[in-house]
């Protein structure tokens, strides 16, 4: 049987279990989007002498739906230190655990590892049809997880509680004899909520050239055009190149249209009539119904 530990959370007591196969790792690296929908919670500070102190909560997301939640006040993850977060994913206390304001999932990060538990009618656990908590990452007091995972929520009702001086005694099992705690919001003052808002899915240009960059009669002209998510950040590798391009409102023919790696390519081929005439063109990748252009304007030499 694994082992307990109970864990003070913003309204009652609530028992997890504090380690579980497969925990999270620590993040190695920023998400590859910037998040956005940033909103900082106040909490009081102060409360409990020689405990920790909580002062903020941000908590932000990015298009893919990641959320993060980051701690301000202690300034690090230090040994013995337990940080929890519990989410109530569907604004109903009574779905939820009836101890702790309906909360349906727990974040729980301690001895270095972070697990994601939900609530079965019973406890906190883990079973093989939970969420498998692959989004599940944290860096120091900063954890992030996709909403995806908590239900799909678009309203996250949630409170984060922080505890330290916890030790382990000689039976392995977490010893709270000297432990102290801060939780956000106050005790007594409920859930913060906080509103998941994403975009709707954009592709985005993120480089785009001309080679040569003074296009020449008679010789061929390539346009370049590397495009990303939105919502993931990831470069696309494929999609529909559309290309176009005149001179003195002629068209020029296309000799290139395709992907080469991550980059969307445009080949014309200027005639040798087209000496100091302007050549207009455009090179766009259209992907799952979405589509981002660059348009170029310059005079043949």
């Amino acid at each position: 049987m694994l082992p307990r530990l109970i864990v003070v959370a913003a309204a009652a007591l609530v028992v997890l279990p504090y380690a579980v196969p497969g925990s999270v790792a620590p993040a190695s690296a920023s998400p590859a989007v910037a998040t956005a929908n940033s909103v900082t919670f106040q909490d009081s500070t102060g409360e409990l002498p020689n405990a920790p102190d909580i002062t903020t909560v941000v908590v932000s997301n990015n298009d893919g739906g990641l959320v993060s939640f980051k701690v301000n006040g202690p300034p690090r993850l230090v040994d013995g230190m337990l940080v929890e977060i519990l989410v109530d994913s569907d604004n109903n206390p009574a779905t939820g655990d009836p101890e702790s304001l309906g909360a349906d999932y727990a974040v729980e990060l301690f001895r270095g590892s972070a697990n994601l538990f939900r609530w079965d009618g019973t406890s906190f656990s883990r079973r093989a049809n939970d969420p498998p908590q692959a989004t599940l990452v944290f860096s120091d007091l900063t954890i992030r997880i996709n909403a995806s995972e908590l239900g799909n929520a678009s309203q996250l009702n949630f409170g984060v509680t922080i505890i330290t001086g916890i030790t382990v005694d000689s039976n392995g099992d977490p010893d709270f004899s000297q432990a102290a705690f801060d939780a956000a919001p106050d005790v007594g003052h409920g859930y913060w909520a906080y509103n998941v808002r994403i975009a709707p899915v954009r592709l985005l240009a993120k480089r785009f050239s001309l080679a040569p960059r003074r296009p020449q009669s008679g010789r061929t002209l390539t346009a370049n055009l590397v495009a990303t998510r939105s919502d993931t950040g990831a470069t696309l590798t494929g999609g529909r190149v559309v290309c176009a391009a005149t001179v003195g409102g002629r068209r020029v023919a296309v000799r290139t249209r395709r992907f080469v790696g991550t980059q969307a390519r445009c080949t014309w081929q200027i005639p040798s009539s087209a000496r100091g005439k302007q050549i207009r063109g455009s090179i766009a990748v259209v992907f799952e119904g979405r589509r981002v252009t660059r348009s170029f304007s310059a005079t043949v030499g």
